[in-house]
């Protein structure tokens, strides 16, 4: 029964819940700065009166023998998920590298809702704020809906000096134009297709209904089309060998290391995708793969040709569902070139492999795969979540956000940056966020794997310098080659022009 305090916890969410471990807590954490300080009581009442417009943030998730369920904490406290901090030393990177991670390593108090958010008031010349929210309220694309309503516009923010800076209280609430957010959203990642989609947002509400509710017959027939096709997709994952030993897999301790690279122009990344005819995350997961191979080169492995899998979040929310909580993602397997130095050849099989996963059934057969999991006994999941995390090395998370700046309490935010768990035995995550026409690149790992981050992430801009110059140089060489041929024909003949017939169409000229 669901009621205004108490409502039960859908499958895929509740699977979210329980994927918690010792080495691995199920926790999204992001950093955001903004170039001037914010002040803590502007901000405090900015997450009383818009963030906690949602009431999924007063409720906590409770367990129980079939499964969990939302409930209203009666003694719920914003000053415990609200908390003024300062860093240690310097107001610099490394000191709020140092605080995410220790964040990142600690778990949530379970007796409370599951989120919490630390203030930073002075950070180089600014503000920032540390966010972390289980992963069972919510996935990356209902976040944003979260973020925007907090968010204002430029001249929102213009006018937020003005003598009423109130936050709109919950009867006083500033109208969202959510127009844009659909549109935006629907670029986020590519869907599964458009008969694809429907039939998993069926089949993922069929897995948390109960199949004993009646289908309409469209329904029906769309699920039917594609059942086989999923049921097939699961055998060839579960027939997947487990990815390779490497430094990066191994025994996890909990404790996090988190880093991030300078921002880098999104411009950049685009015309060098024009370029080759590939996309944006063609080139983007082509240089993760890049800085993950040099960084093993540098520590003094061998990486000559090896490849690892990641998992890849693909969104699967229609434009119908981007106003609700809660989780609505797949995933694919993506095999990645770690020991192709070739930044070109390096490309060109990254682009091929996603090429190849276009349209997969991948991403609806795992949250399929979830939600079924969800509405089983706890004791099923772990060793089915272990058999999927031992296919893959690391998760790897692209955003495209907003394209123009955003506002909070009238302070323009310059950084943002975002941190997926891992699930099972996995211990590194990388997460790119394109935010105001430049790339920000984040990421996490297991102390025990990589103890310094930082030696990957700054290898990102490199790796990416080299393709461009490869695309230079290959640009200049084609140039060159037909130069030379047009040398050795020699000068073009006069011929004497013919009578002009009858014009044909302009077309192509």
């Amino acid at each position: 029964m669901t009621t205004a305090h108490h409502q039960r916890m859908s499958g895929v969410d509740t699977a979210w819940l329980r994927m918690d471990s010792a080495a691995n807590s199920m926790v999204i954490v992001g950093i955001t700065v903004t170039e001037t300080p914010v002040r803590p009581a502007e901000f405090r009442r900015l997450v009383r009166d818009r963030f906690l417009c949602f009431p999924r943030f007063r409720q906590r998730p409770v367990s129980d023998a079939l499964g969990a369920s939302w409930v209203e904490d009666a003694d719920f406290d914003l000053d415990a998920h609200v908390k003024l901090v300062a860093l240690t030393g310097p107001d610099g990177r490394t000191e709020l590298a140092a605080l995410a991670a220790d964040l990142a390593s600690t778990p949530l108090d379970a007796s409370r809702p599951l989120w919490q958010i630390h203030l930073v008031k002075h950070y180089a010349g600014g503000s920032a704020w540390i966010t972390r929210i289980h992963h069972c309220y919510a996935d990356g694309i209902a976040m944003i809906r979260v973020l925007l309503s907090m968010t204002e516009d430029r001249a929102s923010a213009r006018n937020a000096g003005s003598a009423d800076r109130r936050t709109p209280g919950p009867g006083r609430r500033r109208r969202i134009d959510l127009l844009p957010l659909i549109d935006w959203v629907g670029q986020i990642s590519p869907p599964a297709g458009d008969v694809l989609e429907t039939a998993i947002s069926e089949g993922a509400h069929l897995l948390e209904t109960g199949l004993h509710q009646a289908l309409h017959p469209e329904q029906a027939v769309a699920l039917a089309r594609h059942a086989g096709g999923m049921v097939g997709e699961l055998a060839k994952v579960i027939a997947l060998s487990d990815d390779p030993a490497t430094p990066l897999r191994g025994a996890l301790s909990g404790r996090k290391a988190i880093a991030w690279a300078d921002p880098f122009p999104l411009e950049g990344i685009r015309a060098v995708g024009r370029a080759l005819d590939c996309t944006i995350n063609d080139v983007l997961m082509s240089t993760v793969a890049g800085a993950l191979g040099g960084y093993l080169r540098d520590q003094g492995h061998d990486v000559q040709g090896l490849r690892i899998r990641a998992t890849v979040p693909v969104n699967l929310r229609g434009p119908e569902q981007v106003l609700s909580l809660g989780n609505c993602f797949g995933l694919i397997f993506v095999e990645m070139p770690l020991g192709m130095r070739n930044p070109l050849r390096r490309l060109y099989a990254m682009h091929a492999t996603l090429a190849g996963l276009k349209g997969s059934m991948q991403p609806p057969m795992t949250l399929a795969m979830l939600g079924l999991l969800g509405m089983l006994p706890a004791a099923v999941q772990a060793p089915a979540i272990e058999l999927f995390s031992r296919k893959g090395t690391a998760v790897v998370s692209n955003v495209p956000g907003p394209k123009t700046p955003l506002y909070l309490c009238g302070q323009r935010i310059s950084e943002m940056f975002f941190w997926v768990p891992q699930s099972g035995s996995m211990g590194v995550g990388v997460s790119v966020l394109t935010y105001a026409g430049r790339v920000h690149v984040g990421m996490i790992a297991d102390r025990n794997l990589v103890p310094e981050p930082r030696q990957v992430v700054d290898r990102f801009a490199p790796e990416f310098e080299k393709l461009r110059s490869s695309v230079s140089v290959g640009a200049l060489a084609a140039g060159n080659k037909a130069r030379k041929a047009a040398k050795r024909r020699g000068p073009a003949k006069s011929v004497r022009p013919k009578r002009p017939r009858k014009p044909k169409s302009a077309v192509g000229d």
